[in-house]
Parts: structure tokens; sequence; C-alpha cells
């Protein structure tokens, strides 16, 4: 990795040959070249004076080739992985040895290195400017689109890493990815010290999206705070890794998770179409896996390190290259909310609502969204009734874009764009990256239909592919697809999530419950702004024991998580010493990723406040999400008027309250 040092004589005489007017061009060109080229790359002095392009006219063409081209490769390489991944990704049955194998091999890993020795990313770096973050926050807002395109091509040749170590880093994701989406829980066979079953048949929960939804779901239940208390008693057994290995996706035995005792279940409990179990009641615990898996995340994004000295740690790469915020700013934003005197006063409201003392459940407390209120075999019976399949979801999107606000063409076009699928895990989105190709919506949906769960999170997906297909076929340049980072897609599909009720044909919202709406961004983002400080702080931990053995990694994870709880959240919900926060299983499958959920929904609120102002969610929302990769502030003054701020979602909830 040594660096090449260009002789000034080099500059000299392409200045000679272009003139001095390109003096400053030539100068940064040749120094960004040189900074990534190896002896093996061949003639330095040659290549620059073969490649420099001085012609304006000339220069404009060699960015749109490449533009092309690159649209072109991502594109269909992305394709490739999508096949590789559809298995595991899916629900098609079970899977052949050889498909973890297949989904854990990235076929873009090579890409980047490939580009290298190929003398393209060179080209890119010899004629366009390679920016740092300081540079786009102050120069951003004036920049042409030319001019950021410009900068997102450079920006992906800014780093020359290996393609053992990328593909090293995509094995360690897949494994970890396929060991959250078997990770699931059948809440019949739980029971209690009276051996009561408090969970209906058929239940089968994956960890821990559909627990927590299931959890949220049960304050419209009488008896749903004993349901409640057991879940939190399974998340923490998770957590801990003291669930016995034998009651993970197995139907066969009963479990009680308070006293950890283990027993086969009765053959009459047994669901009809369970899956053949091993029936092992020992008890025993599962091995520390999770963190085995977290672990390996880490090991294999640290191989990055060396490579990347702008950004040296995977920490600084999630947020100086990733969400393009610093750190310390993300994490003023988030303590910001958490320590805001709005929480207690919020509080005391839910305490009034619930007429009990708040307790570690109530950090997921559903009661201000108006499926709050509704019993969720209610919500079921209407979502099963109408999706019973994948498909049967994807014939009702034209008229659920529609009710969104989109013209009856664009919905039609939005509808035509997006392919939905039947996920094996709890749902995701998967982007296209080339025009002619369309985004995945992947969602959950049992033998009897989709549930509400589900349908909720097929809205949420929904709001992200609406947003791919905006920001891909939209964008002027396909340099600039997508946005800012992940908060904004987030940002987007919450504006989405938020009306899956009026989409099933329940009321529009009056005063009172855009007041409700507000409590409940409010709360949610209090909640999900502790997560992201246990996540970002277990990274910073394993950085500073890098030879940590799994179970020390448990033993920090919880201890993390219990400080961080009897910080913040004791203080409000009691449950001193709880290790709950480290439940969400993007810790695992998607490391450093949950700070853009708080993220999201600060911007989420912003978006949804221009939205009230402008009337016209369609219009708008169509606008925002096809501005492209720009920079968080620049991007979100130019879609609202202001930059990132959690100031308009506390002034809101200052007058919700006072209302």
């Amino acid at each position: 990795m040594s660096r090449t040092v260009p002789s000034p004589a080099l500059e000299d005489s392409l200045v000679a040959r272009h003139g001095e007017a390109q003096r400053a061009r030539i100068h940064r060109g040749v120094a960004q070249v040189a900074a990534l080229w190896r002896e093996e790359d061949g003639d330095l002095a040659a290549f620059v004076t073969e490649h420099f392009v001085s012609d304006p006219a000339r220069l404009d063409a060699t960015l749109a080739r490449l533009e092309q081209a690159l649209e072109q490769l991502d594109g269909h390489l992305n394709e490739v992985s999508r096949e590789l991944r559809r298995p595991t990704d899916l629900d098609l049955g079970p899977l052949l040895p050889v498909d973890p194998l297949l989904a854990a091999y990235d076929p873009s890993a090579h890409v980047t290195e490939d580009l290298f020795r190929a003398k393209v990313g060179f080209v890119a770096l010899l004629n366009f400017p390679l920016t740092t973050l300081a540079e786009r926050m102050e120069r951003g807002p004036g920049f042409t689109r030319a001019q950021w395109a410009e900068a997102r091509l450079t920006g992906r040749f800014s780093r020359r890493v290996p393609a053992e170590v990328k593909q090293a880093e995509a094995r360690a994701s897949s494994d970890a990815d396929l060991y959250i989406a078997e990770y699931n829980l059948w809440m019949h066979h739980l029971v209690d010290a009276a051996g009561h079953r408090l969970f209906p048949k058929g239940m089968r929960l994956i960890s821990h999206w559909n627990l927590r939804d299931e959890l949220k779901s049960r304050y419209a239940d009488k008896e749903g705070v004993a349901k409640q208390r057991m879940i939190v008693q399974v998340m923490e057994r998770i957590v801990t890794q003291t669930i016995p290995a034998a009651v993970i996706d197995n139907p066969r035995v009963d479990w009680d998770p308070f006293t950890n005792t283990v027993r086969p279940a009765p053959e009459e409990e047994v669901e009809a179409d369970a899956p053949q179990r091993p029936v092992a009641t020992d008890g025993a615990r599962e091995d520390d896996v999770r963190y085995a898996k977290l672990l390996a995340q880490f090991q294999a994004a640290r191989r990055e390190d060396p490579y990347v000295p702008v950004a040296p740690t995977a920490i600084a790469r999630s947020f100086e290259l990733g969400r393009e915020l610093p750190e310390t700013r993300v994490k003023a934003l988030l303590e910001q909310v958490l320590t805001s005197p709005l929480v207690p006063r919020v509080a005391r409201l839910i305490e009034q609502r619930l007429g009990r003392p708040l307790e570690p459940q109530d950090l997921w407390y559903a009661g201000f969204k108006a499926s709050g209120s509704r019993p969720e075999a209610e919500l079921d019976a209407l979502t099963r009734q109408r999706y019973p399949s994948a498909e049967a979801f994807a014939r009702d999107m034209p008229r659920m874009l529609q009710a969104l606000g989109f013209s009856k063409e664009k919905a039609a076009f939005l509808a035509d764009h997006i392919r939905v699928d039947p996920a094996r895990g709890a749902g995701h989105a998967m982007q296209a990256m080339r025009r002619g190709d369309f985004p995945r919506l992947r969602t959950r949906v049992g033998p009897g239909g989709m549930d509400y769960k589900g349908y909720n999170i097929a809205v949420h997906e929904m709001g992200h592919n609406v947003e791919q297909v905006f920001s891909l076929y939209e964008v002027d340049h396909t340099l600039l697809a997508g946005v800012p980072n992940n908060a904004f897609t987030e940002a987007l599909a919450f504006v989405f999530q938020a009306r899956d009720l009026e989409l099933l044909g329940q009321a529009k919202p009056d005063a009172a419950s855009e007041r409700e709406r507000v409590l409940n961004d409010f709360w949610q983002t209090w909640e999900i702004a502790g997560v992201a400080l246990v996540d970002v702080a277990v990274w910073h931990w394993m950085y500073e024991h890098p030879e940590a053995t799994p179970a020390q990694l448990r033993e920090a994870v919880v201890r993390i998580s219990q400080e961080t709880w009897d910080r913040y959240y004791a203080p409000v919900l009691g449950g001193k010493g709880t290790p709950l926060l480290g439940i969400y299983s993007h810790m695992i499958s998607y490391p450093l990723y949950l700070a853009d959920y708080p993220l999201g929904h600060l911007i989420a609120f912003q978006i949804e406040e221009h939205l009230q102002k402008s009337g016209h969610l369609g219009k708008e929302f169509e606008r925002m999400a096809s501005q492209g990769a720009l920079t968080p502030d620049v991007w979100m003054t130019k879609a609202t008027g202001a930059p990132v701020s959690a100031e308009p979602l506390l002034r809101a909830t200052e007058a919700a309250l006072t209302h």
C-alpha cells in the first residue's frame, strides 16, 4: 500500500500540453491517482499523459460514458446477487445445503479492484474532483447537478479495498442474515407457571420484529399485560443467550421462559403442519451463536480498515462515508430526544391511559396509533381476507397508491415497476440499480394470508420501493440514484407506513388523531434512539477488544444494554438492569444500521410537516425522492426548507401535550 509520488516534471509536461489554465486540475488529478497507484499498475506518467482530458465537451462525454457503463455494471451484478440469494431471502420451501453458500457469494466484490486494474477508476480520479465530506457539506448547496454526479463518481473510487476483503464481509453478512431469518419462536408453546398457553396455536414469530409487533398489538387485549411480560422475558433470554437451544423454531416442545424449563409438548397441542424437530428437553442454552455471528461481522469489517485512511474503522465508514453525518452530530441528535423534558410528560400521559405504572414493555407503547385500540384479531381478519398471497398485495398496489395521492397514471407506473415476493424473514425492500430492472417488495405471508404485522411491514416496504423507483427512473444522473443515506429511505417508508389503516379503509386522521401521531412519532424515536446508541457502543467495545470471544462479547452487550437502559429508560419505565435494548436483530444482521431509524423518524417528521403544508403527498414525495443522493442537509433543505433537525418533532410534541 505504499504511495506513488509523482515528479513535478510530470505535472509541468501536462501543463505544457494542455495549458496553464489546467494546472490546478492537473495537480489535483495526478495527486488523486498517485494516492492509489501501485507498482503493478504500470507507468503512471504514461497513463496520465494519455488519459488527462482538458476539452470540456470530451470531459462531459467521459462523464456520461462512465455513468452509463457503471449503471449497467452495478445493475446487472445486483440482479445476479439477488438471484443467488433468492432461496434464502424468499419463502420457497426448505433450503438446500448449497443455498447459503450461493447467498454468501458477492459477485460485485471484485468490481472496484477490477475497475482499478482496468484503469477505469484512475480515469475518474484523474479527471474529476474527489471531495471530502467537509467540502460537500460546505460547498454542496452551490453544486450543479453535474458537479454532484462527479462527486459521486469519484467517491466510489476513494478507496481501494482488495476483493477478498469485500468477499469476506459478504460471507459474514450473509451468514448472520440467514441465522436471523430462521430465528423463530412458536408462541403457542410458551407456557406460564400454571401451564397456561397465552398465545394462539400456529403463531410463529421471528425475533425481534414479530415479537415486538405482537407485544405492541396486546395493548387492546384485556389480558395483554401478562402476554407482554412474557415476550419481554423471551427477549431478555435471547439477548443473554440463556434461551434453550431446543425451543428455537421448534413447535414440539413447551417452554416456560420465566423458569427456563422445557418439556415435550403434548401431541394434541402440536400444530398439524409442524416441521420435524428433535425434542431435546435438557434445557441446554443456545451457544453464543448470536455473538459469534456479530463477532464474525466485526472481524470481516476490520480487515477493510487499513485500506480506508479517511475512515479507518467500520464506525467511521458508517457515519462519514455511509450517512455523511458525523458520529458526534448523530449522537447529539439522539441524546437531544433521549434527555428531553418531554419524555416524562409523555410517559405520564401513557400511564394515565393504561391505569398502571409503566413497565419495560411500554418502551413499545402503541396506544397513540389508531391500530393500538383495535384488537389484533380484527385487523388480521381484514388483511388476511384482502391479501391471501403476495400476488394479491401486488394487484392492490395501484389502488393503494392512488389513495396515497398519486395520480392514476403515476400509480400504474409505480406498480408496474415494483415486484412483490413472499419473504422468508420479516420482510425487506431490495432496490434495483439500473433502469429496466425493478425493486422488490418482500413481505411475510402466512398459510392463512397476510396478517396485520405482515401488512404493516409490506406498506413500509412499499414506501421504500416507491422511493427506489423515483430515485432511479426520474433522477437526471444515475450516478445520483438513491437518497442521501438509509435514514432517508426509512423516513420515506415511514410516510407510507403511517397511513396503513387508511389504506385498509379506516377513517382519515382528524386534528385529535394528528396530535396522537405526533406523540407516537416522539415515543418511537425515543425508543429506538437508545437502541442505536447501544449498537454503536458495542462496536466501539469490539474495536477496544479486538481479540474478544463470543462469550466476552455477550457479556459486554448485556452490560452496555443495561447501562444504557438505566441511564435513559429506567427512570421512566423501571426495570433497572434489563438488557432489553440488545434485542434488535439488526445488531447481528445489519451492524451499525440502527441509528438510521431514529434519524429516519426525525427526517420523516420534517417531511410530514412539509406534506401537511403542501397538501400534495404524491407530487411532493416524487419531487423529494427524485433529487437523488445529495448530502443529508442539502437534500433536506431542498425538500423541506431546513436541514436535518430534532426541533420540529420536539416543538410539535410540546404542542400536542399542551392540547
